[in-house]
């Protein structure tokens, strides 16, 4: 890369690398790319906590004041990582959310005053959510001059509406006019869904980018070993039928519905469930399965990234679980890998969605509608007794390859920021 086109960079979002889901691997990966690219890029964000919620080792000793992370790159780049204070509940509620977002975001303002006096970035990219960090990134462009851009990861506001986790009208009010006023302080406006972007067009007057989250083509792929073999290495019957959800485990996913169905489906022996990973709402979905007696499901720990695509090669099919309102809002993070592994994947999403939309223009997954228990139970019996599945596994790998390849969709990006 020319020298000339090198920028310095400041991202503010408390998800970051060495979060190995959601938002957090998205932004680390993000600017380690642009730092490898030769840019001088500086990261106001927490320390590792997601899905766990809990500080992960080694970062729990420090946790109650900053630490910061330097890593140097062949290219010239640097990527400095300023860790940042944030209380972070255990149990998270609604409020306690709101506690979580504003604690990080007074904790990243103590630390980015100092940045104010010192060489001026040209961008700043905020990170939603928390969409307070849009707030901080406004304050530097305004008091430094620098080009901001805004990058929406789950439209944080509409998604809490919806699911009924903020109803106070004058709650409401606020915090849709502190977004307003982001907007109007912001160059640039991002988001991950067509459907997003449509949302966001209609409250933003502002440039709009397409900047999907992408998945390691090279670090997830189809397999040639045995499924068998592979369902033996992770504690299945080489002969069973593995229907996996391997994500973040919360209240409001409706992840109980795994349970009814797999209640509903236990006369077919070789069929079993696996629910795999963290999160607050997991012993409660335990116990659910111990009340309900269930035998054909499992409750396994997030896997280490060096069998993770090993692990999802294993599993003959995929289960993406939304509700019915957050399928233009929240865009799974986790169906891109099982894109890139080849996987079969069951969406609940509904048919005037924009995930639905895209997943039936590419033939690369199955649909059922969301919050729809019947459904769920015939698609996944339907998926189970069908072998037709080889020409959705190949389109699946094939618009990884194309649409989803960190190289294509950065570089896209890294134009952007050299405009």
């Amino acid at each position: 890369m020319d020298i000339k086109q090198t920028k310095r960079i400041l991202f503010i979002g408390y998800n970051f690398a060495p979060e190995l889901t959601g938002i957090g691997k998205y932004s680390g990966e993000m600017m380690e790319w642009l730092a490898g690219q030769g840019h001088d890029c500086t990261v106001l964000t927490a320390y590792p906590y997601y899905p766990h919620w809990e500080i992960q080792q080694p970062y729990r000793k420090n946790r109650f004041w900053y630490k910061k992370e330097v890593q140097h790159f062949d290219s010239g780049g640097t990527l400095k990582v300023i860790r940042c204070p944030m209380y972070v509940p255990h149990q998270p509620s609604g409020l306690k959310r709101m506690l979580l977002d504003t604690s990080f975001s007074a904790a990243a303002f103590a630390r980015m005053q100092p940045l104010l006096f010192q060489k001026k970035y040209d961008w700043v990219i905020s990170i939603a959510p928390s969409f307070q960090s849009g707030l901080l990134g406004s304050l530097y462009k305004n008091l430094r001059g620098a080009k901001h851009l805004h990058h929406i990861q789950d439209l944080q506001i509409e998604a809490a509406q919806d699911l009924g986790l903020i109803k106070n009208p004058r709650l409401l009010k606020l915090l849709y006019g502190t977004e307003r006023y982001i907007f109007r302080h912001t160059d640039v406006v991002s988001s991950i869904s067509d459907g997003m972007i449509d949302r966001i067009a209609k409250k933003a007057e502002k440039p709009l980018l397409f900047f999907p989250n992408w998945t390691g083509t090279d670090s997830f792929f189809p397999m040639t070993e045995s499924g068998g073999m592979l369902k033996e290495k992770f504690g299945f019957n080489a002969d069973d039928w593995v229907v996996l959800y391997s994500g973040a485990i919360g209240e409001k996913q409706g992840l109980e519905a795994i349970l009814h169905t797999a209640k509903t489906l236990e006369a077919h022996k070789n069929l079993k469930f696996a629910i795999c990973g963290t999160g607050p709402y997991k012993k409660t979905l335990q116990n659910i399965a111990e009340e309900m007696q269930l035998t054909n499901i499992s409750f396994l720990p997030l896997q280490p990234k060096a069998d993770f695509n090993a692990f999802l090669n294993m599993a003959n099919l995929h289960l993406v679980i939304q509700k019915k309102k957050a399928s233009d809002l929240v865009m799974p993070s986790k169906l891109t890998t099982i894109l890139a592994v080849g996987g079969l994947a069951l969406i609940t999403a509904n048919e005037e969605s924009s995930l639905n939309k895209v997943v039936r223009k590419h033939n690369m997954g199955l649909l059922v509608d969301a919050e729809n228990q019947k459904a769920l139970n015939d698609g996944i019996l339907k998926a189970f007794q069908s072998n037709e599945s080889n020409s959705i596994r190949k389109a699946a790998r094939t618009y990884a390859e194309q649409y989803l390849a960190i190289d294509k969709i950065m570089g896209a990006f890294e134009k952007e920021l050299n405009t």
